[in-house]
């Protein structure tokens, strides 16, 4: 049984418990869930996906169900109407927010926020809206075919303990593999390199969540309105970094949800894995830099290498006692490829602004990425 403590809590799945206060905390979870607002990033690619599919169906069996469900989604102009029917056929408070709408590119655009795109801009926009609507915001991805509704409850729990901000962690193990690469391949070696360098309270934290790059977290919705939202794939890492501003260490959990399958990315290309760990180090190492470390840039990507060498061997070892697939070339040729991405982030201009310092309210983003608000589409339709 793993017990282990790391520098933030770490709550764990142990099992059936039958203590009276576990019971309670059960109890305070679940109806959490009714001042809770759930954000849920999707692009074209979740339109009638499986694992959507199972995502929204879990969600409708949350009782009581959330304040409401907030859906960013980016999809071409002729897709967003079926995709809209489509969502509103759960029974959900559902509330899309089309993130490439044109109002919303005028909105950026007069407000000077105009430029880069992607899944941290989606959630972003949803953060200010589902913050006004709940007193708790919880995000996590459209993708994991394993989802289950007990992970918002589970999410919520650290909230009602009065921690601000949790995070969930999860085991990626799927058809006799290991998968999580980024977070295994990258992430992870790149944050040991640089605790072997550097002695900082931003370096531990960082370096003490289990899956940093999951989707999952929950957070109060004071929390959520302070959260400078990278624009495209440094979301999850920008999260900490905020969250070790705002809530700190002692305000900090995290929580197991098991083990997640999810859809994969090829790892070569702008839209594969290799392109996500340019955004990831960009923020990372921006988000460092904030908080005073000075990385040697000109040795750290060879020091890096060697890190994640000796956890391939780990991880090889790992495999081996489960009986897993373990191609140790091919880990080793993606290190290769991750090390291209640790450059100086340059000027950390990526960030969209705390929607407390927001140039507009959240009211806006409403109707900006809601063009069909006043006609009837759907028989759900919050908007």
């Amino acid at each position: 049984m793993e017990y282990v403590q790391e520098r933030i809590a770490t709550l764990h799945e142990f099992g059936d418990g039958d203590g009276r206060r576990r019971t309670d905390l059960a109890r305070e979870a679940a109806a959490a869930v009714a001042e809770t607002a759930v954000v849920v990033p999707m692009t074209g690619r979740e339109y009638e996906s499986p694992a959507a599919e199972r995502v929204l169906g879990e969600l409708e069996s949350l009782e009581p169900e959330p304040a409401a469900v907030f859906v960013p989604v980016r999809a071409e102009p002729d897709r967003i109407g079926p995709f809209r029917n489509w969502l509103e056929e759960f029974g959900l408070p559902i509330r899309v927010l089309w993130c490439n709408a044109p109002g919303v590119e005028t909105l950026l655009a007069d407000a000077g926020l105009g430029g880069e795109f992607g899944k941290g801009r989606d959630v972003w926009l949803a953060l200010g809206p589902a913050a006004d609507a709940a007193d708790a915001v919880v995000v996590h991805d459209a993708d994991a075919r394993s989802y289950e509704a007990g992970h918002v409850r589970r999410l919520l729990a650290p909230l009602t303990m009065e921690f601000e901000f949790s995070k969930g962690y999860y085991a990626r193990v799927e058809r006799g593999r290991l998968y999580g690469r980024l977070c295994r391949l990258f992430y992870e070696p790149l944050v040991r390199t640089l605790a072997d360098a550097h002695d900082a309270p931003i370096v531990d934290f960082l370096g003490a969540f289990r899956y940093a790059l999951a989707g999952e977290f929950a957070a109060t919705a004071d929390l959520a309105r302070r959260l400078r939202a990278p624009r495209t794939w440094g979301l999850e890492v920008g999260t900490l970094g905020d969250a070790y501003e705002i809530a700190g260490f002692d305000g900090s959990a995290q929580v197991d949800l098991g083990r997640h399958e999810h859809d994969h990315r090829a790892v070569a290309g702008e839209t594969g894995l290799e392109g996500m760990s340019r955004e990831v180090a960009a923020t990372l190492l921006s988000v460092l830099e904030e908080h005073g470390v000075d990385p040697d840039y000109g040795t750290l990507p060879e020091r890096y290498r060697a890190v994640g060498d000796d956890l391939i061997q780990q991880y090889r070892a790992d495999a081996a006692i489960n009986g897993l697939a373990y191609d140790p070339a091919s880990e080793r040729e993606q290190l290769a490829r991750y090390a291209e991405s640790i450059v100086p982030p340059g000027p950390d201009d990526t960030r969209l602004p705390r929607w407390i310092d927001a140039p507009f309210a959240p009211g806006d983003v409403l109707g900006a990425t809601q063009p069909w608000r006043g006609r009837r589409v759907g028989s759900r339709s919050q908007d």
